[in-house]
């Protein structure tokens, strides 16, 4: 039996592509850095060709790595920045405007007006979601408004919507094949996630036209053969999820009240709801967090603006440190009883998609503060969000129990981030031996589908763990500080926040 899984993971900043074996190890890998276009202030772009040129570039060089063809594949398997957005020609394949990437502010006036319309409950219901310009529908009635002719060809049939991973189905068929899964679906808030149809009455308020939208199918599922010309065989597509859910599954987080956390630039936090659709009060996300068999496992999700961009702000602008291998040793010298505060709402604050008038400040500043102590705040801000993210889905989820942290993303490589994170969450955080599970995750999904990797229980078993943060923190000392930090994120905010 063929036994290698190709894994594509186009990522906002880069395409990568990587080839398994049969024992989950790495054999080959292929990345390519991808431009981002920022037109206007708040825009940002990305070229549909260059996202399918690096894609295609990443793949080959993987599979050239591994020392193996595409005739020794047993699957390939998508993941992907969920709520970028292309619209393209049936016809060619080739889209019509420049990918509207997720982190696009263009139509945030859309939004509002719609919020101020009163329509943001029936959409949270819903879609899970909260009406965002992150989220996808909005991107799609932008393109078909300001592109010329769009609508009247989208009306003919001739143009097709899709997030990336639809994108790229569509270019490595051949065109044949026009689908999603359902996890890339719910984040576009046109899926209804309970009845697992594209809603009607959703489409009528975006005023998107039902026949340019993708088929919705389970996460491992068949998404048809790629074109022999593309690899050089056809290929069976087998896995497909966002980039987010991705990283839940490498964790093997398949059960009820296990979640994962992923700490880089910004923060995504997952925590497995199983059938239960979290109805959030704290203005937290549903989603779906896989679909297999017909059968949706939901999520609830929360995000945390800055993270590791705190870090990047002291080294890029403040030059406090040279080299990234310092961070370690610099928070560990500083004196964790001062009370100095950092907070990084430097675009907003919060996990609730609202306090986006909120800026990032300094608080507790003495003459006696040294480079050492600003880092220090600025890992400790990475426990202080966490703990609070936390803390809410705890509420909305209403159950008790422990929570064990599975950590994942390039900040995982700090020992003392993640006791701090243990400590001011009194959780046990565990390690994931990546930094990047998205990869792993999407390709379970794949060999699983493909009958070479094994079912969720016999993956779980062989997740390994680097290792396993427990709290140590004296109680007076953790109440002091989460007092501190609650008066300072409370200084941040607007005076009209609530």
């Amino acid at each position: 039996m063929k036994p290698y899984i190709l894994v594509i993971d186009q990522s906002t900043l880069a395409s990568f592509a990587f080839v398994f074996d049969a024992e989950q190890n790495i054999v080959g890998m292929g990345k390519m850095e991808l431009t981002q276009h920022y037109p206007h202030p708040g825009w940002v772009e990305q070229v549909g060709e260059e996202i399918w040129a690096t894609c295609l570039w990443a793949c080959k060089t993987a599979l050239r790595k591994a020392g193996i063809t595409a005739r020794d594949l047993a699957g390939i398997g998508i993941t992907n920045q969920r709520a970028t957005t292309l619209i393209w020609d049936r016809a060619t394949g080739r889209a019509i405007h420049n990918a509207v990437v997720w982190r696009d502010q263009r139509t945030a006036p859309h939004c509002t007006a719609l919020k101020d319309a009163g329509h943001e409950p029936m959409v949270a219901h819903r879609t899970g979601l909260l009406i965002h310009p992150y989220f996808s529908a909005s991107k799609v009635k932008w393109l078909l408004d300001n592109v010329e002719g769009a609508r009247a060809r989208a009306a003919k049939g001739e143009l097709a919507f899709g997030t990336v991973d639809s994108f790229l189905i569509y270019r490595l068929t051949g065109g044949r094949v026009h689908a999603t899964d359902a996890t890339n679906a719910s984040q576009t808030i046109l899926f209804d996630i309970e009845t697992n149809i594209w809603d009607p009455e959703l489409l009528d308020l975006f005023d998107v036209p039902a026949n340019i939208l993708p088929r919705v199918l389970d996460s491992a599922d068949d998404f048809g053969l790629t074109d022999p010309g593309v690899l050089g065989a056809a290929v069976p597509i087998l896995g497909v999820v966002g980039n987010q859910q991705a990283a839940l599954i490498g964790q093997a987080c398949f059960l009820p009240g296990m979640l994962k956390s992923t700490y880089d630039e910004h923060c995504f936090v997952l925590l497995n709801t199983g059938d239960d659709i979290v109805r959030s009060t704290h203005r937290l996300l549903s989603t779906i967090a896989y679909r297999l068999d017909g059968k949706s496992t939901y999520a609830l999700e929360g995000a945390i603006v800055s993270v590791g961009g705190s870090l990047q702000w002291l080294h890029d602008d403040l030059e406090i440190f040279d080299h990234w291998d310092q961070v370690e040793k610099l928070a560990a010298a500083s004196d964790l009883s001062l009370p100095i505060y950092l907070v990084p709402a430097f675009v907003g604050a919060g996990s609730d998609w609202r306090e986006t008038d909120a800026r990032g400040a300094l608080f507790g500043l003495s003459r006696g503060a040294r480079p050492h102590d600003l880092v220090r705040a600025a890992l400790e801000a990475v426990g202080y969000q966490s703990h609070d993210l936390i803390e809410t889905m705890r509420k909305d989820w209403g159950h008790g129990g422990d929570i064990v942290i599975r950590a994942d993303g390039n900040m995982i490589a700090s020992d003392w981030t993640l006791q701090f994170l243990a400590d001011i969450t009194e959780a046990t955080v565990d390690r994931a031996p990546l930094a990047d599970m998205t990869p792993l995750g999407v390709a379970w999904l794949a060999g699983w589908k493909a009958g070479v990797w094994p079912d969720a229980a016999g993956f779980a078993a062989r997740r390994a763990s680097d290792r396993e943060f427990h709290p140590r923190m004296e109680p007076e000392l953790r109440r002091n500080k989460l007092d501190g930090w609650r008066d300072a994120v409370q200084r941040t905010l607007p005076e009209t926040a609530d």
